[in-house]
């Protein structure tokens, strides 16, 4: 074919797509309709998760499944608009990783609240001010992020999906690398650039901020005084600085978990992963005993690591993630045998297992 012919299909082909989009919206509508009806959550990571899994074996085409992805991406988003929407709070501000990964889960069709720290992002979803959170709980590199894990102890809040989320750390700034006197960024952000920073800016002073939104507003108000910040493109972007160095994270497979956290439980898939922690009596053995109960059913730890409790001296709390629906066999029945060996066991939550990155 020559061009004008192949616009002229393409043009064919766009006017299709928009009827069955429409078409699909006046579908979801009605579900809409009926959740509504029956109080339904309007987000369903089990449904969400089947979908997504389905587009990738119907992918046989030209379009990489990340690109395919991104496109439902922003089509389930506007069907969340469509039965009625919600609100979705995340650590703030604007700019920020876990903006990232909100926009990410949850596409551009829905609202999303900034929040100043993570117990402000608990408090908002438990007093029904946001629908939903999401919150950072582990990286690749820098491990779990401790102040919000020590939060899901004191919740009603359940994780309810989750998002792994490849990190891309940038050196942005207005000045030229050899001005640059101070680095300002997120601890997090610093960890995961540490060896980047020792083999490049030896001699510059290393400033913590409570997010990298703030160290990117900072690189622009103190950038005659030789101030750059580390962070990502979105930051870049927001505050009109140049990207000087992309990819600056010492792994190039530095990635974030964040999870989704609400009032719904989310239904079995299949393919689930479980968070929850747990203390041990302080007699011979109990933690072997504990460990020994997943080991005899078969349950693979994905993690596990421990924490001071905060409320006895010496007294540590496990966090585990373990492969597995709570409600199905056989970690049903493992949770409940190991119960009877700890003086505390709260299950977080249990959610699809991630699939790919984001």
């Amino acid at each position: 074919m020559k061009l004008p012919e192949l616009r002229q299909e393409i043009d064919k082909l766009d006017r299709q797509i928009v009827a069955l989009l429409h078409e699909r919206a006046s579908l979801v509508h009605q579900v809409g309709l009926i959740k509504q009806d029956s109080k339904s959550p309007i987000f369903v990571p089990e449904r969400e998760a089947d979908l997504y899994g389905k587009i990738a074996e119907l992918n046989g085409g030209k379009l990489p499944e990340e690109s395919l992805r991104a496109i439902y991406r922003e089509i389930i988003s506007c069907s969340f608009s469509l039965e009625g929407g919600f609100k979705v709070a995340y650590l703030g501000p604007a700019g920020t990783w876990s903006h990232q990964a909100a926009l990410k889960q949850f596409g551009n069709s829905v609202e999303l609240m900034p929040m100043h720290g993570f117990a402000a992002v608990f408090d908002a979803v438990e007093r029904h001010e946001a629908d939903y959170g999401v919150i950072p709980i582990e990286n690749s590199t820098g491990g779990s992020v401790t102040e919000a894990m020590d939060l899901f102890i004191g919740t009603t809040l359940n994780i309810c999906s989750q998002i792994q989320l490849r990190i891309c750390n940038c050196l942005i700034g207005n000045i030229r690398p050899e001005e640059i006197k101070t680095l300002y960024s997120h601890p997090q952000v610093l960890l995961q650039c540490r060896q980047w920073i020792r083999n490049n800016f030896p001699m510059a002073d290393l400033v913590e901020t409570s997010s990298t939104t703030v160290a990117a507003q900072i690189a622009v108000e103190k950038a005659s005084e030789g101030a750059a910040a580390l962070g990502g493109a979105l930051a870049a972007e927001l505050f009109g600085l140049q990207i000087l160095e992309n990819n600056i994270q010492d792994k190039a497979s530095n990635t974030t978990r964040f999870a989704i956290i609400g009032h719904q439980k989310t239904q079995p898939t299949g393919n689930d992963r479980t968070s929850l922690c747990f203390t041990v009596r302080h007699t011979a053995g109990s933690l072997v005993s504990v460990l020994e109960k997943f080991k005899q059913h078969g349950i693979s730890l994905l993690r596990i690591e421990s924490r001071p409790s905060k409320i006895i001296d010496w007294e540590y709390v496990f966090y585990v993630d373990a492969a597995g629906h709570a409600a199905q066999e056989p970690l049903k029945t493992c949770l409940d045998e190991v119960a009877d060996h700890c003086s505390i066991l709260k299950v977080f939550g249990s959610y699809p297992e991630a699939t790919s990155l984001c």
